[in-house]
């Protein structure tokens, strides 16, 4: 019972502390915003639980989107979502699981998957969003079909990296800090 307490208060802190940055960000730069957005995600994934990062990045862009400070389209809402949920599930699996060498410092471990998972997250928004699923997008004009795919295209990869760098540098400040 206590680790469920635990693991409801941990994520609902760190959901909380995603929409707080996203309110606070608003109408800014996608560089500034997407960063620190990737990085409570890793943090997450990372000082929460896998179970934890895949709620905080399934629910996040869905809140975003009804208190208006994500994409105006569902749609979008939905791939956003998907890739977040891949981005940290492939950074928790590369960290703990699939790479898996006594050789390999801890923290070179972690900055391998956290750039793959940059990659991957990347991937998925560019083919999935951009490639298969703007186009068909309902209401959607061609000016904003341009600025959409410009949005979930290189860019995705430059705000990944750097939300990893940063959560890189806080995941063992949040580790120290919690542990008893």
């Amino acid at each position: 019972m206590k680790k469920q307490v635990l693991f409801i208060s941990q994520t609902s802190l760190m959901l909380a502390l995603l929409i707080v940055i996203q309110l606070m960000t608003r109408g800014m730069s996608q560089f500034i915003t997407g960063p620190l957005v990737n990085m409570v995600l890793l943090v997450t994934v990372f000082t929460v639980s896998l179970a934890g990062g895949i709620v905080v990045a399934l629910l996040s862009p869905f809140l975003a989107f009804l208190i208006g400070i994500g994409p105006a389209f569902i749609q979008i809402v939905l791939f956003v979502s998907l890739a977040n949920t891949i981005f940290v599930t492939v950074a928790w699996l590369l960290a703990n699981k699939f790479i898996d060498s006594k050789e390999i410092k801890e923290k070179i471990k972690t900055a391998i998957a956290l750039l793959i998972s940059a990659i991957t997250k990347t991937t998925v928004l560019w083919i999935g969003l951009v490639q298969l699923a703007l186009p068909y997008i309902p209401g959607l004009k061609p000016q904003q079909q341009v600025v959409i795919a410009s949005s979930f295209s290189w860019p995705q990869l430059i705000t990944a990296l750097v939300g990893g760098a940063l959560a890189w540098i806080v995941i063992p400040i949040v580790v120290k800090a919690t542990k008893k």
